[in-house]
């Protein structure tokens, strides 16, 4: 997320135009013959429950670019934070299927990192990975009383519907998850397959960069960023931020740290962006710098010097940068205890409410354990740098094509927007409401 010089092949991220849905077209309209001037494509449906999905099936895009036997369509499917996945889509003119109509028509391959109304797709289907790591389990009340929690994504309520389970292929990022497939799941083990991570391997990309990406966002010359992560649920960090927020903009000279608030996408679409820019606002014009719910946060990451976080995705990929690590929140129930993350929270130091912060990062500086880090975030991917050729050979596979005669490559971040503690846009339109994202 981040840089001010530009290195070959990185261009500033650019925040993304609202996409809007198109209206469903008469069917005398539609007429490919008639209308259409490539004919004969394999037709693949990217289906987006919520941004942290879109976010995830972005990373697949590059995969079949520059194919013209391939025609990419995207779905907004039934979800109770899809309210933000329209920002997840590519800007430019995406063309964005109503769901009634996606799911009346025949694709050649459909793609989800979500299982809601999947059994209702015409198309063989690659299920991907919504996290990092099969960290979170199932919510106690997604199940019936006394039934053992999942982990998240694993379940045969997430894979199975009517005894047959729904995705043709369901892709892992480690081979530590076929055993917890086999676990939860044992049906879907002749669906799997270990592809890989492709946050893992953009972020190994890109940690070259990390001065550029400094740079980028506004940072002077030994200045320190420390980054506040949270995910989503009553679990996570959001919950304490009126505790931890006054607390770092009382102790932390603001010459030397700048702070920058990264919120899961969840917490946005459930309490709406009005709302969450009302709740933060104070500290916001404090110096606190809010980073947008559509921003790659992966940039931040690598640019940070310090994280404070919790039981999210963002945590355990930490491991893999230079940023010290301190954990604010770690519900241990809500936590796979055979995951990586379980062991980064046995690792990890706490962040105590009793001692000076300055004292706690100076601490986190002094004992990082590389050592153990390093252990951890090989468990991310046991494929590291190979996501792109191995995903590419599923699509290709499952599409019946032959793939492109070179290699995918891996590529680097995006330069972000610089922090700016005051919002890219007023969140409160000119009559009062809400801006619609």
């Amino acid at each position: 997320m981040s840089a001010v010089e530009r290195p070959v092949g990185l261009v500033p991220a650019r925040s993304c135009p609202p996409v809007r849905p198109l209206r469903p077209t008469p069917r005398e309209h539609r007429d490919p013959g008639q209308w259409v001037t490539l004919t004969g494509c394999r037709k693949v449906l990217m289906v987006v429950h919520t941004e942290v999905y879109g976010q995830r099936l972005r990373d697949l895009l590059p995969l079949v670019e520059s194919d013209l036997r391939i025609q990419v369509a995207f779905t907004i499917a039934p979800h109770a934070f899809n309210g933000g996945a329209i920002r997840s889509l590519p800007a430019g003119g995406t063309t964005v299927i109503p769901w009634e109509e996606a799911v009346r028509t025949e694709f050649d391959l459909a793609l989800a990192a979500g299982s809601q109304g999947m059994e209702q797709v015409r198309a063989p289907l690659i299920r991907l990975p919504h996290g990092i790591g099969h960290m979170k389990l199932s919510r106690a009340a997604d199940g019936p009383d006394g039934a053992p929690r999942t982990v998240g994504g694993l379940g045969r309520k997430y894979l199975m519907r009517d005894g047959r389970v729904v995705p043709r292929s369901i892709v892992l990022a480690h081979r530590e998850d076929l055993a917890e497939l086999g676990r939860w799941c044992p049906e879907a083990l002749p669906a799997a397959e270990v592809v890989g991570d492709a946050s893992h391997d953009r972020l190994a990309a890109s940690l070259p960069l990390r001065e550029h990406y400094r740079r980028a966002m506004g940072l002077r010359p030994g200045q320190r960023l420390l980054l506040v992560s949270s995910t989503w649920g009553t679990g996570s960090s959001f919950n304490r931020l009126d505790a931890l927020l006054p607390r770092l903009l009382a102790e932390l000279p603001r010459e030397e740290y700048r702070i920058a608030l990264l919120v899961h996408p969840n917490v946005w679409s459930g309490h709406g962006r009005w709302q969450v820019h009302a709740w933060l606002e104070a500290f916001r014009r404090r110096g606190i710098a809010i980073v947008p719910p559509e921003a790659d946060w992966r940039a931040a990451l690598i640019a940070s010097d310090w994280l404070i976080g919790d039981h999210g995705s963002v945590t355990l990929y930490a491991t893999m940068t230079r940023a010290r690590i301190l954990l604010a929140r770690f519900p241990e129930a809500d936590v796979n205890p055979l995951s990586p993350g379980a062991e980064l929270a046995r690792t990890a130091p706490a962040l105590s409410p009793a001692h000076p912060v300055t004292e706690q990062l100076a601490y986190a500086d002094a004992e990082y354990p590389a050592a153990e880090y390093a252990r951890i975030a090989a468990r991310i991917s046991s494929e590291p740098g190979q996501f792109n050729q191995r995903m590419r050979g599923v699509l290709y596979r499952m599409l019946g094509l032959g793939q492109p005669a070179f290699a995918p490559a891996t590529r680097p971040l995006p330069l972000p927007a610089p922090l700016d503690p005051a919002p890219s846009a007023d969140p409160w339109g000119a009559d009062g409401t809400e801006i619609s994202a």
